[in-house]
């Protein structure tokens, strides 16, 4: 051990070399300076493990030797050998950062020994100390939670981290004069109480609290609150931890899962809830109550023409004009789409409730206007009564269904009270539904074959695909009947991709005939367009019929591929690249952007048959389809027109370049052999 002895005077050194031989000490390796500078600057190599400090040097005197000794290396344990028996100047050299104070004429080798161990052993102690507070306070600083010591007894604070000062806003000087009641939320008695419980029993207290910042305003913490022994007395250990965000979020959570996101009333879970809830009270106070189903009329036309963000905005509005009409007892709910159930509590007289739903009729005929867009709408109501019409939830809201349906079909704009009769209607709908989900099992579907003709050499070019039921009790049942139920139930996945598959194998069987090439319209459902498999489906069907795509083309509503623009210009152009070729249906009775339609990679426009029905004697139909033509040229697409069924609206579309039509003037829908006949016969148009 290197000890270094600060001492100008020689005889002192010679008499400290002799004490060390006198004990037997070998373990120290003395070194001698004559000048506190020589010294520092020895301490400065770092090769000092200890020094032995005179207080009267040539360059430096009394206790300011130890203070510059002990700032050059606070580490080194300094031991001070002087002339002076002065017990109060011994006192303040320890204070000073000296482990000890030895008067030089009292010094033997083994007390000097002793000593020196001692310094030692005492400055890694201190040093340890030091270092682990250091590593405390760094660790406490670091984390993330809020760190407070306090006074057990008088609830003061002792310490608290830079996470805690943070988080209520207080500095480092105002900790000390803070005491529990400054910033916990609560009355003096549950603080005092809930301390006195970690106290008693020994415990961890955890839980919520709130904290009131320097601001005033409040914060939702967690706490968890332990007793240690610090410095001698009982002390509350109090972790932190901020959850206002995490709280924040439950809310949000909570509501979400509870109310509507788009029109933020209760959803179906609440309405539920808040039903039970009224019918065990009504049940109790024997009092009615009543259930509404509401559902807006032609809202998907609306919905599909128009799109989705103005159809949002109507329903957002529709949802404000409801809760307008109803009591604060009452609750609209939701249930998704455009239907809406509605819950009236105590009521007193049947009347009561058609009030109530006559108000919300009325409440729905002044016009909405959106984006420069004026729109009506209107409701069909079905209204179930308890106890009359069912004493469980279920049962009414299944009633009320079935009224609202009721309302529909006699006309719409209309409610209805429930009656048992109905459910006789309710049940063939079932009947109707479950004969669907057979028929495709059964063969029973079959498709039929529209010619398309073109107008500059009047032969057959194309057929478009038409599927029809052919039910064994109910014979031939058109679109019209069963295809919204279809799309209603998810059945028309599997109808639309079976009714693809069956049109391009027989297209493939008239090309094997030899007849002249044809191009197989297939109209696409909205949902199978929609479906992430769409792409995989139709080049799988392509495969196993051996249909060349190029004698194929996919026909889409105007409402379907304007949904969601972007994405069905992404699909057309993957469809385009498979060799498909892409129209559209309808043009003209929905909303399409011209800038979108100049993006979409497609080959034919449709002209709805509305456009076509007063041709050539309406002047606004004959205005219309002659833009669309003139626009559709312009853009190098091809035209065809539909519903044509007089000789005057053929005059009309050749005159105007129309590229195709297709119409009962040529044939109506028919099955496949008649076509395979038409194409044996090489029946053509008559073009004058």
């Amino acid at each position: 051990m290197k000890v270094l002895q600060v001492e100008d005077n020689p005889g002192d050194v010679r008499l400290l070399q002799e004490a060390l031989a006198e004990a037997g000490i070998t373990q120290f390796e003395l070194a001698h300076v004559e000048r506190l500078n020589e010294g520092l600057k020895r301490i400065a190599q770092g090769d000092v493990d200890m020094v032995l400090l005179d207080l009267s040097l040539p360059d430096g005197q009394g206790l300011d030797t130890v203070v510059r000794t002990h700032a050059a290396a606070p580490e080194v344990p300094i031991v001070v050998l002087s002339g002076l028996n002065d017990e109060e100047l011994a006192v303040r050299a320890v204070r000073e950062g000296a482990q000890d104070y030895l008067v030089k004429s009292q010094i033997d080798g083994r007390l000097l020994v002793r000593t020196m161990y001692h310094a030692i052993e005492r400055k890694r102690t201190e040093e340890a100390l030091r270092e682990s507070e250091e590593r405390y306070r760094a660790v406490v600083e670091q984390v993330a939670e809020g760190i407070v010591l306090c006074d057990a007894k008088t609830k003061r604070i002792l310490e608290a981290n830079t996470a805690f000062q943070n988080l209520l806003g207080y500095t480092s000087e105002e900790i000390p004069r803070l005491t529990l009641y400054d910033f916990i939320a609560h009355d003096r008695e549950s603080i005092d109480l809930s301390i006195q419980s970690v106290l008693t029993e020994k415990r961890y207290l955890v839980g919520e609290q709130q904290y009131r910042r320097t601001d005033g305003s409040l914060v939702v913490v967690d706490v968890s609150i332990n007793t240690i022994s610090y410095r001698r007395r009982e002390v509350l250990c109090i972790l932190v931890r901020d959850i206002s965000e995490r709280k924040r979020a439950e809310g949000v959570i909570r509501h979400l899962a509870y109310y509507d996101a788009l029109t933020d009333l209760p959803n179906r879970l609440l309405f539920n809830d808040r039903l039970t809830i009224e019918l065990a009270h009504a049940h109790r106070s024997h009092r009615r109550l009543a259930v509404m189903f509401l559902d807006l009329d032609r809202f998907k036309i609306i919905n599909d023409t128009l799109g989705h963000p103005l159809g949002d905005r109507l329903l957002q509005g529709v949802a404000q004009r409801l809760v307008g009409c109803l009591r604060e007892v009452d609750t609209v709910a939701r249930l998704g789409g455009d239907e809406f159930m509605l819950l009236l509590p105590e009521i007193t007289h049947v009347e009561d409730a058609a009030k109530i739903a006559q108000k919300i009729l009325d409440a729905l005929k002044p016009s909405f206007h959106f984006e420069g867009q004026e729109l009506h709408i209107t409701a069909s109501i079905g209204i179930a009564l308890y106890p009359n019409d069912g004493e469980d939830g279920n049962t009414l809201m299944k009633n009320a269904d079935t009224a609202m349906y009721r309302a529909k079909e006699q006309g719409r704009n209309s409610y209805q009270f429930y009656t048992p009769i109905m459910n006789a209607t309710a049940f063939e709908r079932l009947v109707l539904e479950n004969n669907l989900r057979r028929a495709l099992e059964r063969e029973e579907f079959v498709v039929y074959y529209q010619p398309q003709v073109s107008l500059t050499t009047g032969q057959i070019v194309g057929v478009e695909a038409l599927i029809r039921w052919q039910h064994p009790e109910l014979g031939l049942i058109p679109p019209v009947k069963f295809i919204p139920l279809a799309e209603e139930t998810g059945l028309i996945m599997p109808i639309g991709e079976w009714a693809l598959y069956t049109a391009c194998a027989q297209n493939k069987t008239w090309q094997e005939a030899n007849f002249p090439p044809l191009r197989m319209v297939v109209n696409l459902s909205p949902r199978l367009f929609k479906h992430k498999d769409l792409i995989k489906t139709i080049a799988r069907i392509l495969k196993e019929t051996r249909l060349n795509p190029d004698y194929l083309e996919l026909e889409l509503t105007e409402g379907t591929i304007m949904e969601n623009a972007e994405a069905t210009v992404a699909i057309f152009h993957k469809l385009k690249g498979m060799g498909i070729h892409l129209s559209i249906d309808d043009f003209g009775t929905g909303y399409s952007s011209l800038s979108y339609l100049k993006r979409f990679p497609i080959d034919t426009l449709k002209i709805d048959r509305m456009f076509m029905q007063n041709i050539p004697t309406d002047p606004g139909d004959v205005a219309i389809a002659t833009a669309i033509i003139a626009m559709a040229h312009s853009l190098g697409l091809k035209v065809i027109a539909e519903g044509v069924e007089t000789e005057e609206q053929l005059t009309f579309l050749s005159s105007h370049r129309c590229d195709q039509i297709q119409g009962y003037f040529f044939s109506r829908p028919i099955p496949a052999e008649a076509v395979t006949r038409f194409l044996r016969e090489g029946r053509r148009l008559p073009l004058k």
